[in-house]
């Protein structure tokens, strides 16, 4: 598993991350991430194969949305809060506020 740098979010357009949140999985996996536990990615279940699933990771983690983190064979994934915050006030807690419905549809949740 080869570690690729996480992005800088003051170089990262907002246009990239709201692109990253259209997906409904994305946003579920985002919503799912929201209480900002660290979760690895075995726990994440979503109704789409796991190549599917590792490739909207990688969206989310492209646009800033989430940094990964690797130990040993195992990957975790957090939402990146704190930095979405401070680049773009508020857009997370509107995001998903305005979307308080629509995450259900989806059906990510985290297995344990």
């Amino acid at each position: 598993m080869s570690s690729q740098p996480h992005p800088d979010l003051a170089a990262v357009p907002l246009t990239t991350v709201l692109s990253a949140l259209s997906n409904p999985v994305r946003l579920g996996i985002v919503r799912l991430l929201a209480d900002d536990a660290e979760r690895q990615w075995g726990e994440l279940d979503a109704p789409v194969a796991p190549s599917t699933l590792s490739r909207h990771l990688q969206v989310l983690r492209s646009a800033g949305v989430t940094r990964t983190r690797e130990e040993g064979t195992r990957c975790y994934v957090r939402l990146r809060r704190e930095d979405l915050e401070t680049r773009f006030p508020g857009l997370l807690d509107s995001v998903l506020a305005a979307d308080a419905s629509g995450a259900s549809e989806v059906g990510v949740k985290a297995v344990r």
